[in-house]
């Protein structure tokens, strides 16, 4: 169920992730993303500086699910589990640019998805919630009909 903000709207999740799913099924979000050219060796001097220093900012601006839950992303336990930004989280948020603009220099499709209700959550901090979507959620009656994306670039 989704929450209902301070003026009787309903909150808005957010989560950018590419719109083609990955060898496992998921939908890779966009720090993973950006992790892989890395990993293929794909960035510029420029473009790897930016992923370090911002992948460290992030590490430290707010807690990784797993080291508190080790088991909210474990396929079995919790099938296609997936982080979504609060929208309170406008500090986090205002640095995805930077990691959407390697995306679209390097031809990588990523989506932006807002909802109110994204799945069932299973874990819930002050800036990020994780839910098992509805669509793999053996518990949900029907999948979450108001998601609605967006293209990032």
């Amino acid at each position: 169920m989704g929450m209902i903000g301070s003026g009787g709207e309903a909150v808005q999740y957010i989560r950018f992730q590419s719109p083609h799913r990955n060898s496992r099924g998921h939908f890779t979000g966009v720090f993973g993303l950006v992790n892989n050219l890395a990993r293929e060796g794909r960035l510029s001097d420029e473009q790897e500086t930016f992923r370090r220093r911002s992948n460290s900012w992030y590490d430290a601006a707010y807690a990784d699910p797993s080291t508190i839950d080790p088991h909210v992303y474990d396929d079995e336990v919790n099938p296609g589990a997936a982080a979504w930004f609060k929208p309170s989280a406008t500090h986090l948020l205002s640095r995805v640019s930077g990691y959407l603009e390697i995306l679209a220099a390097h031809g990588v499709d990523c989506q932006a998805l807002r909802s109110a209700d994204p799945g069932r959550v299973i874990y819930e901090d002050d800036v990020q919630i994780v839910v098992v979507p509805h669509a793999l959620d053996s518990t949900a009656a029907q999948a979450s009909t108001n998601r609605r994306g967006v293209t990032c670039r």
